[in-house]
């Protein structure tokens, strides 16, 4: 790294996510908040935080469990009732869904309508999401709820944009990306793993009792937790790729 971008660094360091008072985690599907950061929601709520959920698509296509045999409008329906207990179990009782349909089949424009529309009523002052530039990620919804959720947090102070999604503004001061492979901050989650596989275990239409997938996410959390634990030097840990205001724009060479 240039002179410049360590003094940078140090004159304007990245946010640490944990710390706000009001958070706004997104998910693209339901279960995708829990699997990507379900600890540190959990901390956070413990700590008494403002913490909301919103759960943008509704899930309709998300499961190859035969023995549902749903409906994909029965399917989104329990989805959505799965998505609410696990969320208590965090200790979330503010969830909200957009109920736009799984595997991409909305505009953009009424999912920044629909992210914008929460973003002004709850203020958050971070945005957890998905990393919308990861390596090996394929999934649009993903991708595109990553990628809205900077371009807003990136916008949110601008009364004019926001009025034209049909929202009041927003001046989030970050965004935190989950299921990242490049963190640059790390959430001590020691002691919540077991919470957090309680809430996945909610999803019982996405990870049945007993299945491969439920005891393949469980682990996966737990190596994750020790690695990132290892990097931060905490028992357990979650990790972000934190962009603040002074990374997310003009300055972006400097916040990797």
């Amino acid at each position: 790294m240039s002179l410049v971008g360590m003094i940078l660094r140090k004159v304007m360091p990245v946010p640490r996510p944990e710390e706000f008072s009001r958070a706004l985690f997104l998910g693209p599907h339901p279960d995708d908040i829990e699997i990507g950061a379900g600890a540190t929601a959990a901390r956070m709520a413990a700590e008494g935080k403002s913490v909301t959920f919103l759960v943008v698509t509704d899930g309709r296509f998300g499961t190859e469990n035969a023995d549902l045999g749903l409906p994909a409008e029965e399917l989104a329906d329990l989805r959505e009732r799965e998505a609410r207990r696990s969320a208590a179990v965090l200790g979330v009782t503010d969830v909200r869904f957009l109920r736009l349909s799984d595997g991409g089949f909305y505009t953009d424009e009424e999912l920044r309508r629909g992210i914008a529309a929460v973003m002004g009523e709850v203020q958050p002052e971070v945005v957890f999401a998905p990393d919308p530039v990861p390596r090996n990620e394929c999934h649009p919804d993903h991708l595109r709820v990553g990628r809205a959720a900077g371009e807003l947090v990136c916008f949110g102070y601008n009364r004019g944009i926001f009025a034209r999604l049909g929202a009041g503004p927003s001046p989030a001061r970050a965004v935190a990306y989950y299921m990242t492979g490049r963190p640059n901050r790390y959430v001590r989650t020691s002691g919540l793993l077991a919470r957090q596989r309680a809430a996945i275990r909610c999803h019982k239409s996405q990870f049945p009792p007993e299945s491969g997938a439920l005891r393949d996410v469980c682990l996966y959390l737990k190596l994750r937790a020790a690695q990132f634990g290892l990097r931060s030097g905490h028992r357990a840990a979650e990790g972000f790729r934190v962009l603040g205001n002074a990374q997310m724009h003009v300055l972006s060479e400097f916040g990797e």
